[in-house]
C-alpha cells in the first residue's frame, strides 16, 4: 500500500510551524508495514489542494490528509475533497447534537460556522475526535482510502491511533527503525569506514544523518514479523558497532549527556564543570537528566577574567601571559573546580564563541577543553565553525565525548 500525507496549511509554508503531523503519521504508518512514499505541504487554496489531491489519486492507496477541517472560512479541506470526488455534503445529526451540547455546557452559543463541522461527504464515515470539534473522516473511493484529519497534533494524534489505525489493513511487512548515534567523526570520515555497507546493505538499508556535533545512522528493516525485524536491526547494528566502536554512543533518543550520566552511575564518580564561553550549556544539560544529584557537584560559569581568579583561584598571570582563551587557563580551569569541590572528574571550557572577539591568533570558534581526573590534566585545542549556539553546542558536546571515552576506558 502506497501512502501520501498531505498537510494544508498556509503557516506550514510561512515556516510559522513545524509539520510535526507528518512525521508523526509516517512513525505510526511503518509499525504497521504500511510504506509512506511522499509528503506533501499545500497553503489554504481550494484549487492548490484540489491539485495536490488529483496528484495523490493517481499514485497512492491511501491519502491522509491534516488540518483544514476547523470552522472558519479558510477550513476548506473536506468540501474541496468531496468536490473533486464528487459528493454532496451532508449533516451528521448526531455530531450536530454533540456539538450543541458541548457548547451548552461551557455556557456558549453555537455560531454557524461551528455547524459547519457536523458537515460530512455523502458516504463519509464520521471518526470522533475526542479532544475537539473538528471529526476525523474515513472515506473509501475506487479502491482507494482517504482520511482527513484535524491539524492539532493534541486532537491528530489520539484520534489516528484509537480510530484510524483500527479501520487500517495490515501491510503485507514490518517496518522498523533504530538510529544509532555517532561522536567524534565527521560525516565523511564515517561514511568512509562503512561506505561498502551503506551502498550494498539493502535491508537493513543504513541512512547516515549528520548534526551539528554528531552523526545519525538511521537503520530501517522490513521484514514479516517484529522479531524477525529486530533480528537484522541487531545484525547490521553488531557489524556497525565492530566497524566504529566506541564512537557509538547511543541509540534512538538517549542524548550524549544521558550517555555520560550512565557511565557515572555506572562508575559511581562525580563530576563538576568550570565554563567560560558555553555559559553553563554543560551544566544545564547534565543537570537536565533526573537523578542527575547523585553525580554533579558544582558548576561555575567564570566569564569574566575576575571570575575565573576570584572564584576559581586562577593565577592571574597565567591569564596575562596567555590570555584566557589558552590551554594554559582551560587546564587550570578544569583542575581548580576539581580540587575545590572535591569531584572525582571535572571539565574546564574556554573559547571564543563570536561572532566577535576574535583574531587572527585566535579565531571566532577555537575553544579548549579541558578534562582533570585523578590521573591528571588533559586538555585538546578545538577550531568549531558555525554561530555563536553552534559554537558552544559543539564546545559541549566535544566536552562530554571526551569525558565519555575517558569513563568507558577507566580501568575498574
Amino acid at each position: 500500500m502506497k501512502t501520501e500525507i498531505i498537510a494544508v496549511g498556509t503557516e506550514l509554508l510561512l515556516g510559522q510551524i513545524a509539520n510535526t503531523n507528518a512525521r508523526f503519521i509516517s512513525e505510526e504508518l511503518a509499525k504497521l508495514g504500511i510504506d509512506v512514499f511522499w509528503h506533501t505541504v499545500v497553503g489554504d487554496n481550494p484549487s492548490r489542494v484540489k491539485q495536490a489531491f488529483r496528484l495523490a489519486q493517481t499514485r497512492a492507496d491511501l491519502i491522509v490528509f491534516s488540518g483544514g477541517l476547523g470552522p472558519t472560512m479558510d477550513d476548506l479541506t473536506k468540501e474541496t475533497v468531496a468536490e473533486v470526488l464528487g459528493l454532496e455534503m451532508v449533516k451528521d445529526e448526531d455530531w450536530e447534537a454533540f456539538l450543541e451540547e458541548l457548547f451548552a455546557k461551557m455556557g456558549r452559543s453555537m455560531t454557524d460556522n461551528n455547524r459547519k463541522q457536523a458537515l460530512l461527504p455523502k458516504g463519509a464515515r464520521l471518526l470522533e475526535n475526542d479532544h475537539g470539534t473538528a471529526p476525523g473522516i474515513w472515506l473509501e473511493d475506487n479502491g482507494k482510502i482517504v482520511v482527513l484529519l484535524p491539524g492539532p497534533p493534541r486532537e491528530l494524534e489520539p484520534l489516528f491511533r484509537d480510530k484510524v489505525v483500527p479501520l487500517l489493513p495490515q501491510g503485507s511487512c514490518v517496518i522498523l527503525s533504530r538510529v544509532l548515534k555517532v561522536a567524534g567523526l565527521g560525516e565523511s570520515a564515517l561514511e568512509e569506514k562503512i561506505h561498502d555497507l551503506v551502498v550494498e546493505q539493502t535491508n537493513p538499508t543504513i541512512a547516515p544523518l549528520a548534526k551539528y556535533s554528531e552523526v545519525h545512522l538511521r537503520l530501517t528493516a522490513k521484514a514479516e514479523s517484529t522479531e524477525e525485524a529486530q533480528k537484522l536491526l541487531d545484525n547490521t547494528e553488531g557489524k556497525l558497532l565492530t566497524r566504529l566502536g566506541e564512537a557509538v554512543f547511543g541509540r534512538d533518543e538517549e542524548t550524549m549527556a544521558m550517555a555520560v550520566a550512565r557511565l557515572l552511575w555506572k562508575r559511581n564518580l562525580t563530576f563538576a564543570a568550570a565554563e567560560s564561553c558555553t555559559g553553563g550549556y554543560l551544566s544545564h544539560i547534565m543537570t537536565n537528566i533526573a537523578g542527575s544529584s547523585d553525580y554533579f557537584l558544582q558548576g561555575q560559569v567564570t566569564y569574566s577574567n575576575r571570575a575565573k581568579t576570584d572564584l576559581l583561584g586562577i593565577n592571574p598571570v597565567l591569564i596575562r601571559d596567555y590570555g584566557a582563551v589558552s590551554e594554559e587557563v582551560g587546564r587550570a580551569m578544569a583542575e581548580n573546580i576539581r580540587r575545590r569541590s572535591a569531584a572525582d572528574v571535572a571539565v574546564g571550557i574556554t573559547g571564543v564563541a563570536g561572532p566577535t572577539g576574535g583574531s587572527d591568533q585566535k579565531p571566532v570558534g577555537l575553544v579548549f577543553i579541558a578534562l582533570a581526573t585523578p590521573q591528571g590534566v588533559s586538555c585538546r585545542r578545538f577550531n568549531f565553525f558555525g554561530n555563536r549556539e553552534t559554537i558552544k553546542e559543539r564546545a559541549v558536546m566535544a566536552a562530554l565525548n571526551m569525558l565519555r571515552l575517558y569513563l568507558l576506558n577507566l580501568n575498574g
